[in-house]
């Protein structure tokens, strides 16, 4: 009877671990998320909500705030999933949900712990996919720039002929510059000033037309590859 008594405390004590171990687990889920979103590039309450439904385990069941940099930036709460155990000589398994808290702003720490709340109701969210960005036309520009003999001089006013009869996508930025009888041009779409951006570069010049997309490295932001300066003088490859 005495061993009883004191197997009863332990039983309570290993349950307990149990359901600790089960919520600790849902509030990892939580904490990935958290890292997976953390980031200093501003972003939308939607980027940010359609980032954390792609965290393997998260449902995205409310976000609140307008963009990262306004305010008190923006808060996801998440729902994860985790065991919980009934019983105590022969505990039960059963699957429980969670819901965390996470916070996106500047001020965020990279492995912030998640606060736990109640779940609040409803089906989780379900945001559309981000706008595909416009293509930018190499084929079409390789195809269609000015051939100059190799005694010739380029002509920047037919280059600029040759990009407004492509109709660009509005969102494309053009740039053309006239340096030593060539013509630089680059094609570029504005990128969010983190990532690469994504462009296209081409150069006229006597003898050599060229078209071409620089390094990823060299698209990377400050690193100058998505200038009209390196479509006359390019940079040298990274390899």
């Amino acid at each position: 009877m005495r061993r009883l008594l004191l197997l009863a405390p332990l039983l309570l004590f290993t349950v307990g671990c149990a359901e600790d171990e089960g919520t600790a687990a849902t509030r990892e889920v939580a904490r990935e998320a958290g890292r997976h979103l953390y980031s200093q590039r501003p972003r939308t309450a939607e980027e940010v909500g359609r980032s954390a439904s792609l965290v393997d385990g998260v449902e995205v069941l409310r976000v609140t705030g307008t963009s990262t940099h306004e305010g008190d930036g923006i808060d996801v709460i998440v729902r994860t999933s985790g065991f919980d155990y009934n019983g105590l000589i022969f505990p039960e398994q059963s699957v429980v949900q969670y819901c965390f808290t996470v916070r996106v702003s500047p001020k965020s720490e990279w492995d912030e712990d998640p606060r736990k709340v109640d779940c609040p109701d409803g089906p989780a969210l379900i945001f559309p996919p981000p706008p595909e960005p416009p293509r930018l036309p190499y084929d079409e520009l390789r195809a269609k720039l000015p051939q100059v003999p190799k005694r010739g001089r380029a002509d920047d006013a037919e280059v600029r002929r040759t990009l407004a009869d492509l109709d660009l996508d509005p969102a494309i930025r053009t740039e053309v510059k006239v340096d030593s009888g060539r013509v630089g041009v680059l094609l570029l779409v504005p990128g969010n000033g983190f990532d690469a951006q994504d462009c296209l570069l081409a150069r006229v010049a006597p003898g050599a037309t060229d078209v071409w997309v620089p390094p990823r490295i060299h698209r990377m932001p400050g690193e100058g590859g998505c200038t009209v300066a390196n479509a006359l003088n390019p940079k040298p490859s990274p390899h």
